[in-house]
Parts: C-alpha cells; structure tokens; sequence
C-alpha cells in the first residue's frame, strides 16, 4: 500500500487551519512550529495557543506542563539526564486526565529546560506560569540561576509550590530570594524545613491561599503582615497570648480584613477557650443547633474525646456573608461579632479521615 498522500496544511485558508490546530495536542503544536520559520510564526498567530496553560516544575527530572483549559488532557516535556530514556513516550490516565509525556535527554538538563521553557512561552503567547513546583534541595548550586530566569521570562506565577526532599540541608536563602524576586498571585504552598527561627521572608501580598506546613518563623508580628483570604500555618510560634491579641485586631477590623480561612495548632479546645477566649465577648451555641456555613476558619490537630461519626465536628471561626469554600453543616460552636456585625464561628470538624480541628 502507498503511504498517504502529505497533507498540505499551508495551503489552507487561515480560519481552515486554525480548526486543524484546534485537533492537535501541545506537543503536535510545538513539532509544527519547529520546521521552520513560516511555520513558527503561522502557529504563533493561532488564538487557540493562549487558552493554554503552562506549568514547570524542578524535580529530579525538571518538567515543562502545557494544560489544556478543560483540563483533559496534559501534554509534558521532561528533561534528564539519564540517556537511555531519550525520545520515549507514555501516557497516563490519571482520573479522566490524560498525562502525555515525551523524555528529552540533556547533558545540562536545567539548561536545556530553561531552553524549551522560553519557546513554550513564546509559542503559546503567555508570560504567567499556571503552577510552578521546586524542590530547592536538588539543584541547590543553580536555585538562584533558576530563579533570575524565571525574573527575566516570567511576569507572575499564580500557583507556587515548593519543597524539599532531605530536611537537613539549608535552603533559607533561596527561599528568601525567591519570595524576593518572584510575583505570586494566588497561592504560595511552603513545605520547606526553614532552619532560622527569625527567618524574614517577604510573603507575597493579596494572596488567596497561604499554606506553611513549618512555620517556626511566623510569630505574632509575621502573623500581622499576611493579608492572604485562607491562611493554613503549622508548627508556628504564635503564643496563646498573641492569638488572643490576633482575635481581638480582627474584631476590631484592625487586620485581616480579607481573611475567610486561618488554619493552626493549638495544645486543646479546652486551652483555646480558657486562654484564649477568657477575655472576648463569644456566645457558645448548643451541640443540637446545625448550621450551615459557607467559610471556615480552622483550628485543627487539637487533642479530644472521640465521638460517634454521625456526630459532624469542626472548629473554626467562620465569617458570615463570605464567598470562598463549599458549605459545611456544623453542629454548635462559638460565635464572635466583628464591630461591623460580621460574625465569625468557631466550631470542631469531625471527618472520615480523623480529627480536624
């Protein structure tokens, strides 16, 4: 049999070859506009390269993510150092996303990534990464190369993740470099095991998610910086004392203006009421009383009394009127009033999973 006939895609009209783009995956995208100069700007000028969405990620294998909008299908470019893996492909279903990959072998694979991340970007018309995930730990010597990179291509990250996968080494000073050198918009996500106790990072401003899973450096005044809407800190240094200083700004529309989740430690409930609470108006709401709140503030990790599961606890403190999160029915709790009559409830969340509190 014959092979088929080429297909003579530049030959068609514009708007013709713009549905042709619109049946190719990411990867097929970037192969067309690698053949030469005409073909690279044809592919430049298709609206449908904008819709997508880009991701990086420095792992062991440092990874270029182009996401489709509807989140079906993920097309990754993954570069390494391990030859005998070169030019292979697999895809993944991974709950209806189909995850297409193809491993790119470099001898200098943070240069060749930081390559092909320039052409995506370029090619796909944007200069926001989607998510941006670093292990700081495995290119300790090139951190800050990555970092002023990124600077100089990349106006903003909505999402920014970062972590370590050996908790001994010190990775304090890029991580300051990188909250001062990098615009994250909506959510900063720090698993790192910072070693300075007065670390003073600059935590990006406006933000919609906070989450700091070792937050010995944030103390009371640290605590007063953030302006995110959901704050999620573990392992602080907040003293009972500030926290009740902390709720008593928040009544007095002094911080937090924004805030709709905050997240903590606490030693009990008991303490929490005793020596936080003694001293703030609160009303405390019988157990039978179920109400449905809309956002949540939680306190979660506290020691208690185990119940039966048909019994739904949570403690929080919920801002009434709020636009963030999924409705949760509680049972009890306590409530506080802000000086603008919004009120905010504590409760105690009982899951499938354990106690959060």
């Amino acid at each position: 049999m014959d092979p088929p006939e080429p297909f003579p895609i530049l030959r068609l009209p514009f708007l013709a070859i713009e549905e042709v783009f619109k049946s190719l995956h990411p990867i097929e995208i970037i192969n067309f506009s690698l053949i030469s100069n005409r073909t690279k700007q044809i592919t430049k000028m298709m609206t449908v390269c904008p819709k997508y969405l880009v991701a990086l990620d420095i792992d062991k294998n440092l990874q270029i993510d182009i996401r489709g909008t509807n989140e079906t299908i993920s097309c990754i470019y993954v570069m390494t150092s391990e030859e005998n893996v070169d030019g292979e492909t697999e895809e993944i279903d991974e709950d209806g996303c189909i995850n297409r990959k193809i491993y790119k072998y470099s001898k200098d694979p943070v240069d060749e990534w930081k390559q092909l991340s320039i052409y995506v970007l370029e090619i796909f018309k944007t200069q926001t990464i989607d998510v941006f995930t670093m292990y700081l730990d495995l290119f300790v010597d090139q951190n800050k190369s990555i970092i002023d990179f990124l600077k100089t291509n990349v106006k903003s990250i909505d999402e920014c993740i970062l972590s370590q996968r050996k908790d001994e080494i010190n990775v304090d000073e890029d991580f300051g470099y990188l909250l001062d050198n990098l615009k994250i918009n909506d959510m900063l996500y720090s698993m790192l095991n910072i070693k300075d106790d007065n670390f003073d990072g600059k935590i990006p401003r406006n933000l919609k998610h906070l989450i700091i899973k070792h937050a010995n450096w944030i103390g009371y005044e640290k605590l007063l910086e953030i302006d995110s809407v959901t704050v999620d800190i573990w392992k602080h240094r907040i003293s009972n004392k500030d926290w009740n200083l902390f709720i008593k700004k928040w009544m007095a529309m002094e911080t937090h203006f924004n805030l709709e989740i905050l997240e903590f430690e606490l030693n009990s409930f008991e303490d929490f009421r005793e020596l936080i609470l003694h001293d703030i108006p609160h009303e405390e709401v019988a157990e039978e009383v179920k109400r449905t709140l809309i956002t949540e503030l939680v306190l979660h990790d506290i020691p208690h009394e185990v119940v039966d599961e048909d019994i739904k606890r949570t403690l929080n403190m919920s801002v009434d009127q709020g636009s963030y999160g999924s409705p949760r029915e509680i049972s009890g709790g306590i409530d506080i009033k802000r000086i603008d009559g919004k009120t905010a409830t504590f409760s105690v969340h009982h899951t499938e999973w354990g106690d959060n509190f």
